[in-house]
């Protein structure tokens, strides 16, 4: 198994996974503006599965282009609620507006990953989850969002699959690897297999 490659994220939660798995990586990110990508995306109407898996590809291909044969590892998730996109809060009254959307509802959590070479795609991967949120009062969510740092709250989405989140959930289906921003066990079969 190829045992280096490049994560172009300065996600330190998929920096962790990667590590917690033995895959060595440098981290390059890719500084995408991910927000215009989104807007125009969304203005031809893509998915937020589309929205996802060409994030990771431009973040992927970005950073290849400046790393002659090395595997660079590109990564994006998101919310998919009925195929509205939602993004990661920009501060806790967004935070609280996103849980107030999905609160006593069933959503999608997107994690597409690609891994790119020389600038051009060579693998890339989608990895869906479900998970269903409780019902609760509009107290309840900021009593959660006080106890939530700044940095997981922006880290993990609006909620921490690992930690306090786990309570906002009646039902999650899909790999925690995944939820929490790497489908870990596909990209080291992958790797395994790359000659």
């Amino acid at each position: 198994m190829s045992n280096k490659i490049i994560l172009a994220s300065k996600s330190k939660v998929r920096k962790n996974i990667l590590d917690k798995h033995n895959i060595f990586c440098e981290v390059k990110p890719s500084n995408v503006d991910e927000d215009i990508v989104k807007a125009a995306l969304i203005r031809e109407l893509a998915s937020p599965e589309i929205i996802s898996k060409n994030l990771a590809e431009l973040k992927a291909n970005k950073v290849s282009l400046s790393q002659k044969d090395e595997m660079v590892l590109g990564a994006d998730s998101v919310i998919d609620l009925d195929g509205e996109l939602i993004s990661k809060p920009e501060n806790r009254e967004e935070a609280l507006v996103i849980l107030k959307k999905l609160n006593g509802k069933k959503h999608n959590l997107i994690s597409s990953v690609c891994i790119s070479k020389n600038g051009s795609m060579i693998w890339n991967y989608k990895d869906k989850a479900e998970l269903t949120m409780k019902n609760f009062s509009e107290e309840d969510l900021k009593n959660y969002l006080s106890k939530i740092s700044d940095e997981a709250l922006y880290a993990y989405n609006v909620y921490q699959i690992e930690g306090e989140g786990r309570n906002l959930f009646s039902h999650i289906a899909g790999d925690e690897n995944s939820i929490m921003g790497l489908p870990v066990s596909k990209i080291k079969e992958y790797l395994k297999n790359y000659q």
